[in-house]
């Protein structure tokens, strides 16, 4: 059965629209409850959320679909997705569910579910919910005796906050670091400053007051133009920018330039490698980690393993690898010696605690170890149902393939949220790679259907 309503991190689209209506919402969690019903047990789900408006929809609709299948549901408000994994482990739970679309404008929402190990569901178990969706599962309800109950709990987010702080080094603070934090307006507009704040650090909270339309609105990982302005004028060390549910993270340096998920991947794998702690000798990155990553890590005896773009991907790699550093540029980092999925506090973390053994430096030296190549990254917008198979953008993309040779990457790659085609080519040579990345969008874009 083709999947509808799973892309490449849950279910994703426009708030009150299908696939993310009320009426869906109930279904997913009546089907999911029905995959993860198991036993005579007392069943758990947990439940967490960003400060969306539609959050009051989607929220409660889950909470009746798990109830209806006899499961007893906590929630939590709003949290960071990574601390509804965390929590999913802590409390024995089931099944964890978050309820975000990550750094995605106010107007969509989604549904990220974590199964009992706090780790994302498999394609395959994703599919099974999905196929219990379209087949209807209102036979599997519980009698009325043995509907499920819920309950909020208030302590969760204190929860997340001393675990997150237990992975920073218990030798180390944060004491006369100036730090700017971005929370955009989101799931962690409360967390993240507290943390920073209770490990020493002067902190300068922006974006931390979610009115259920601004999130993500000209501000965190995606858009860290309001953070630079921030860090030169209050004269920080670093600003640091999470998205929308705190699953990904971006730093500013100390001049404004932006570092993104490659550098600090290499920083703390390069860390790490130092001190023994890196599993496998490598990290794990998708396909659009930039080509100057690479060639840092061979040159400094750390291996590279590449997945396709999701972070879930990567942790799938990193579990059937045994690495324990892995992530995406965007700044998905995954450090599987403290959490299951992408943790922007904690991943900011073991980067400040590099800064904090290099105090004499600043961060755009510490922060900016490798010289990236240059990248061009461009969409192209659907117009016929499979451009791709388009004699002129096969020709097109065999040239540009030819034309980059072996010192440069070409990328194409259909997104798994929008009617869009990427375009990436990187290389050396950045008038060679723009020229390759215009042929193909303009070839995929005059192919209509």
């Amino acid at each position: 059965m083709a999947r509808k309503l799973f892309g490449t991190d849950g279910i994703r689209g426009t708030a009150n629209s299908e696939p993310m209506t009320a009426e869906i919402a109930l279904k997913v969690a009546i089907a999911a409850g029905r995959h993860f019903r198991r036993g005579e047990h007392r069943h758990r789900v947990v439940i967490g959320k960003d400060t969306r408006l539609s959050g009051y929809t989607m929220e409660p609709a889950l909470v009746a679909g798990f109830a209806s299948m006899g499961m007893d549901v906590f929630t939590f408000g709003p949290i960071p997705t990574p601390a509804v994994a965390m929590l999913t482990r802590s409390m024995r739970a089931d099944l964890g569910v978050m309820i975000s679309a990550s750094h995605n404008p106010y107007q969509d929402n989604g549904i990220k579910l974590f199964g009992p190990d706090g780790y994302k569901l498999s394609d395959e178990i994703e599919s099974d919910i999905e196929r219990h969706v379209a087949e209807g599962v209102s036979d599997d309800l519980v009698p009325s005796a043995n509907l499920g109950r819920v309950k909020r709990l208030d302590d969760a987010a204190g929860r997340y906050i001393e675990f997150v702080k237990a992975t920073f080094p218990k030798d180390r603070t944060l004491d006369g670091l100036k730090i700017v934090v971005d929370c955009a307006n989101g799931a962690a507009y409360r967390v993240a400053p507290t943390v920073l704040f209770e490990l020493g650090a002067e902190v300068i909270p922006i974006a931390v007051d979610p009115n259920g339309f601004n999130i993500n609105e000209e501000c965190g990982a995606t858009k860290p133009q309001r953070l630079r302005e921030r860090v030169i004028a209050e004269h920080a060390d670093l600003g640091i920018a999470l998205d929308g549910d705190a699953d990904r993270v971006v730093l500013v340096d100390e001049k404004a330039d932006v570092v993104d998920g490659d550098q600090l991947m290499a920083l703390i794998a390069a860390d790490w490698k130092r001190r023994g702690r890196l599993a496998g000798d490598g990290l794990v990155a998708t396909v659009m980690s930039n080509l100057g990553l690479e060639r840092y890590l061979e040159g400094h005896g750390i291996a590279l393993a590449r997945t396709k773009v999701g972070d879930r991907y990567v942790v799938e790699h990193m579990r059937d690898h045994g690495f324990n550093v892995g992530g995406e540029q965007s700044g998905h980092i995954v450090l599987s010696d403290y959490a299951t999925t992408g943790d922007g506090l904690i991943a900011a973390l073991q980067v400040l605690a590099v800064l904090t053994e290099t105090r004499r430096k600043p961060a755009s030296q510490s922060t900016r170890i490798f010289q990236p190549v240059p990248q061009i990254l461009q969409n192209a917008a659907i117009n016929g149902s499979a451009p791709l198979e388009a004699e002129p953008v096969k020709a097109a993309i065999a040239d540009g393939e030819t034309r980059l040779g072996t010192a440069g990457r070409l990328l194409i790659r259909p997104s798994g949220t929008e009617p869009l085609i990427r375009v990436m080519a990187e290389g050396d040579d950045a008038k060679l790679i723009g020229e390759v990345v215009e042929t193909i969008v303009k070839a995929i874009e005059g192919a209509g259907g």
